[in-house]
């Protein structure tokens, strides 16, 4: 590969409305060209989802062995999707790493999309962490996506939002943004719910730093700074590009650890 490419990945982000992609420069963390997003098509097959992935890489011209990261709205174990929610049922229990990798003719690594994320802030966004520390993304919107990394490795389909409290409800039942807004409650009232959710996780895992996520995170001065953590409490930083700077991340490590 020539040495210009050495430091680019391409990330797409495959969500239910939209399949989102660009070349990252893995120096910065910054697109290297304009992102390209393609309607998802509805309800599509596998196929259908490949084609349009294919379309979005092939936009950007780069040489095959530039890798691709590939964010999926589902857990992923060993490239296969253990369920999924927002996508064609198809894809359950098929490898997707396989599967992609084979339409695209790259290397290709396939993560949760809130794995993707939270990896990205770690490394270029909220706060590059230190060595030897712990770190909780929670991304805030319908549910409630997590991602744990340690010492920048990477902790894959921790799925925090599906914690059961001592109410009985989810983390996400209890406190999502969703809940915040079809319910109707205050910043106060909503801090209240997600104090009870995030002393939860701390319990657990006993994070250094704590990085909150999700649209409703623009509006963070009206909500952390009422929850008291342990953890340094900090919004996320890289907002809508988080998912594909993620995925480029781990598409490159993958493909360096294969070299």
């Amino acid at each position: 590969m020539k040495k210009k490419y050495r430091k680019l990945a391409i990330g797409v982000d495959v969500g239910g409305s939209g399949i989102k992609g660009a070349p990252v420069d893995l120096t910065t963390g910054e697109f290297a060209a304009a992102r390209k997003r393609i309607p998802t098509p509805p309800n599509g097959t596998p196929e259908e989802i490949a084609t349009v992935i294919r379309k979005v890489v092939r936009e950007f011209d780069l040489p095959r062995k530039v890798p691709v990261g590939i964010t999926f709205p589902a857990p992923i174990t060993n490239g296969k999707v253990r369920f999924m929610a927002n996508l064609n049922q198809d894809f359950v229990g098929m490898n997707v790493t396989e599967f992609f990798a084979d339409a695209l003719d790259r290397e290709v690594v396939v993560l949760n999309d809130a794995d993707a994320a939270g990896y990205a802030e770690t490394h270029f966004g909220a706060a590059q962490m230190p060595e030897h520390h712990t770190a909780v993304v929670l991304t805030l919107g319908t549910g409630i996506g997590s991602a744990l990394v340690r010492d920048g490795v990477l902790v894959p389909n921790t799925e925090m939002g599906h914690l059961v409290l001592l109410n009985g409800m989810t983390a996400e039942q209890y406190a999502s943004c969703a809940v915040y807004e079809n319910e109707e409650l205050s910043f106060p009232q909503w801090a209240e719910r997600l104090q009870v959710v995030f002393s939860y996780i701390e319990k657990l895992f006993s994070p250094d730093l704590m990085i909150i996520g999700g649209g409703i995170s623009k509006k963070h001065q009206e909500f952390l700074p009422l929850i008291d953590t342990t953890a340094l409490l900090v919004p996320a930083k890289l907002r809508n590009a988080a998912g594909i700077v993620g995925a480029a991340l781990l598409a490159k490590a993958a493909a360096t650890e294969s070299e």
